[in-house]
């Protein structure tokens, strides 16, 4: 039956239609009808163009028909955060100010995807400028967990993947500068990459400025997806180096053999971490050691630093751009940012130099670490998803959303991979686990998530719950 195609997993329905026990315009049919189904409960596409969709789906069909090379996702839908330039579509970034600012050519990764096949079907909500991690905009409104209505998916990437958890697409492209490929993934239950910085090329051909500092150092494109499998091959089609990026890079996915050695740290230090939590991390442990990993619960050094040379960054960067910001963010998002900002003075030479030395001591520490754990297993948030509004109560509740989520900032200010997997469900809402690896090596995280998700299975797709 066509309307349940979107069921299948990415890698699925590109060998169903490969086989031709289905048809890129079948494919994209059951998703438009998905998208009709359930996308007023979730809110998590912004944007659909049914007859656009219909005619890429066509034209890949007739590809195949003419026996041209197929990609690794011919005629599979996929969907694209709008902070990321698709040819023909506002690049909104979810603000409202930015409603009618106009993508003549795709991104590095749109094109990339469409190279391989894939046919682009919807664009996905996201907070004003990603500047929160509840997927709130001024221009779309709020997007539902798909797990529990009136409950944060997370940020910045939250469309995303709850659109991903509900059905309404298979595979997805978002961003991530402080967790907002992850953020999300864990929140609604979906598999998730964020590569090595230049593992996978970035940058919009509409941008009017040059990249900031903290995004050049911090921030690269990534994948979403229901299985690790999908996510994998995601990557592979998008990895290597494109002329519109000067730091994107040529490196094989595959290294050499390492220790199948795991660091745990089910409760890392800086904050408090909810037993559900723990337990979910736990799980994955229990689940590599099984599989033969030697899992020890050991903490990798220099957290602290690791927080604290993300929040310099970051608050410097967004110090300097702050007049060309804030008048494009609404009310939430200039919220969460007066919240949430650390008053760190004007940056002066000194403390620039002093912040990247701090960096660059942190990454060596991290780097003899993980000669010995070539892996750290975690948590992504260390509290359950909470309920919308409450990153914007009062600065005691946004100061609380920033510790739940202090783990991922490390693989943002060394450049690090991490991939993140399910866990299982507490309470009705998904657990989780983010695993860490050494630069470059997408490949041993993306192993170690397998083994996870082969223990736990696959949450979703589901129906939107109440």
């Amino acid at each position: 039956m066509t309307s349940e195609l979107w069921r299948e997993s990415a890698s699925s329905l590109a060998e169903k239609i490969r086989r031709g026990e289905t048809s890129a315009r079948e494919v994209a049919t059951a998703f438009l009808e998905r998208i009709d189904q359930v996308n007023g409960d979730v809110n998590a596409v912004v944007e659909v163009r049914p007859q656009d969709v219909l005619a890429e789906a066509d034209r890949a069909d007739q590809r195949q028909r003419a026996g041209e090379t197929l990609g690794d996702f011919h005629g599979v839908p996929f969907t694209v955060k709008t902070n990321i330039d698709v040819a023909g579509y506002a690049t909104t970034q979810g603000t409202l100010a930015l409603k009618d600012f106009m993508a003549t050519s795709d991104a590095p990764v749109v094109e990339r995807l469409r190279g391989a096949g894939g046919v682009m079907l919807a664009r996905t909500n996201m907070p004003d400028l990603g500047l929160r991690i509840n997927t709130e905009s001024s221009l779309y409104g709020v997007t539902h967990n798909p797990w529990r209505r009136g409950v944060t998916a997370g940020g910045s990437s939250g469309g995303e993947a709850a659109a991903i958890a509900s059905g309404m697409s298979v595979i997805g492209l978002g961003n991530d500068i402080g967790g907002s490929l992850r953020n999300p993934a864990y929140a609604c239950g979906v598999a998730s990459i964020k590569p090595s910085r230049g593992r996978i090329p970035q940058g919009n051909p509409s941008s009017t400025i040059d990249l900031p500092l903290n995004s050049q150092v911090m921030l690269v494109e990534g994948v979403l997806g229901r299985a690790v499998a999908d996510v994998r091959r995601g990557l592979v089609s998008l990895m290597g180096a494109h002329s519109g990026d000067p730091q994107s890079i040529d490196a094989p996915l595959e290294g050499v053999s390492r220790p199948r050695r795991v660091a745990l740290v089910a409760e890392p230090f800086g904050g408090t971490t909810d037993p559900a939590v723990a337990e979910g991390v736990r799980v994955a442990g229990r689940a590599l050691a099984a599989a033969g990993y030697e899992v020890e619960e050991i903490e990798p050094p220099m957290l602290f630093e690791s927080y604290l040379a993300w929040t310099e960054l970051m608050m410097t960067s967004l110090a300097v751009a702050a007049p060309l910001l804030v008048p494009l963010l609404g009310e939430g998002g200039r919220r969460f940012l007066e919240l949430t900002s650390v008053d760190l003075g004007a940056p002066t030479p000194e403390s620039l130099a002093l912040m990247h030395q701090t960096r660059y001591r942190v990454a060596s520490a991290w780097r003899r670490f993980m000669t010995n754990y070539p892996l750290i297993v975690g948590p992504t948030w260390t509290q359950p998803p909470f309920p919308h509004g409450f990153d914007v109560e009062s600065a005691e509740t946004a100061m609380q959303v920033v510790e739940l989520f202090r783990f991922v900032l490390p693989a943002n200010v060394l450049g690090l991979p991490a991939v993140c997997v399910p866990t299982g469900v507490a309470d009705g809402l998904p657990t989780g686990a983010q695993i860490i690896g050494d630069l470059f090596r997408e490949d041993l995280c993306l192993n170690a998530a397998e083994v996870i998700e082969d223990a736990v299975g696959v949450l979703t797709p589901i129906d939107p719950r109440s």
